[in-house]
């Protein structure tokens, strides 16, 4: 007798997605890129079905987080086609993650061409034009192999896999509110500028005490002073100024620096015609802004709206509703990722 096959089809699994209220979590999908590092050289890469990795039990990625990733996105927009937005900026900067980790770098027309083959592949589980939803990509680059000792690895990994998804703090546009953290993100001359698991396994703690005070996330000051904003959680910080002219982020050794961010930092300068400034944003001067915002790929653009500092909350525009500018700000970003606004050159990778 034939056991009857009780997997969901692919069919149920896309007519289960509820697309108009995804959060950020991990759905299944078809298909993953994996290739293989070996005796100084990529192999060609290949597609796989299956979302288990079977890497040695002394994989340096396993014991001494030899390990780093990226994350970006791919839209679908009103015409149907597929935009994916500044890949070749995640593969610099998985790169330059690279570089400071000792692992291979993948070449930017690898990197770009294994993003490419995953959205293809996965190309259903593309949340529809409108949704506000997209495709999130995650590249990740480990050192795998027999090894014990604290040393770089004799073989490496690097995959793609995607899962669809919505705003990665609940809300979206809505303001949320943070918490200044005692913890430090990274160390002045660490890794904090690298894309590496260390640096977010080191802010789960922060996480988990900031959400149990019912905040979104902590804000990490700088690790030398705290008295300097530094990153908001997994994200980048910017602010506005009060007479509305500035877009002012923090700048530091120790932030990893977001492709959002800089794409942000462009849109205010070009399209909105504001000042931009990369610098200190002291505790003690918040006063001095209307606005601020996380940014980054996940959170695309979330309003902040409050900073609890000790025993002081300091409020920006609303606790309720996101500024004028930043709303400016996003509709500008999120028109260029759909498709709906004219892109820099360069920016969008059709796929």
């Amino acid at each position: 007798m034939t056991t009857p096959d009780t997997r969901p089809t692919e069919a149920k699994r896309l007519a289960d997605i509820d697309w108009n209220n995804l959060g950020f979590s991990y759905i299944k999908t078809d298909l993953r890129y994996l290739s293989y590092w070996k005796d100084g050289e990529w192999d060609e890469g290949r597609l796989t079905g299956d979302n288990r990795l079977h890497i040695a039990e002394g994989s340096t990625a396993l014991h001494y987080g030899q390990q780093c990733f990226e994350g970006l996105k791919a839209y679908r927009c009103a015409d149907g086609s597929i935009n994916l937005f500044r890949p070749d900026q995640n593969a610099a900067r998985m790169q330059a993650s690279c570089r400071r980790l000792l692992m291979p770098e993948l070449p930017t027309d690898r990197f770009i061409d294994a993003c490419v083959q995953v959205v293809r592949a996965n190309e259903h589980f593309i949340p529809p034009y409108g949704t506000g939803g997209s495709l999130y990509l995650r590249p990740f680059l480990i050192g795998v192999g027999d090894n014990i000792g604290v040393r770089t690895a004799p073989e490496f990994l690097f995959s793609v896999f995607c899962t669809p998804v919505g705003p990665y703090f609940k809300g979206g546009l809505t303001p949320s509110n943070f918490i200044t953290s005692l913890y430090d993100r990274a160390a002045p001359n660490g890794t904090g500028a690298a894309k590496v698991g260390g640096n977010y396994a080191a802010s789960l703690l922060p996480n988990y005490e900031a959400k149990k005070r019912d905040f979104a996330d902590v804000i990490y000051l700088d690790p030398a002073t705290h008295t300097k904003i530094e990153e908001v959680g997994a994200a980048n910080f910017f602010a506005i100024t009060k007479d509305g002219r500035r877009f002012v982020t923090p700048q530091s050794p120790s932030i990893l620096p977001s492709i959002t961010k800089y794409s942000l930092l462009w849109i205010a300068k070009h399209r909105l015609g504001l000042e931009v400034e990369e610098g200190d944003v002291r505790l003690d001067r918040l006063g001095e802004f209307a606005e601020a915002g996380a940014c980054g790929t996940a959170a695309v653009i979330t309003p902040i709206g409050g900073i609890q500092h000790g025993e002081t909350f300091h409020v920006f525009y609303s606790e309720t509703e996101p500024g004028p500018v930043t709303r400016r700000l996003y509709d500008e970003l999120t028109g260029i990722q759909f498709g709906d606004r004219e892109a820099p050159e360069g920016w969008i990778v059709k796929v």
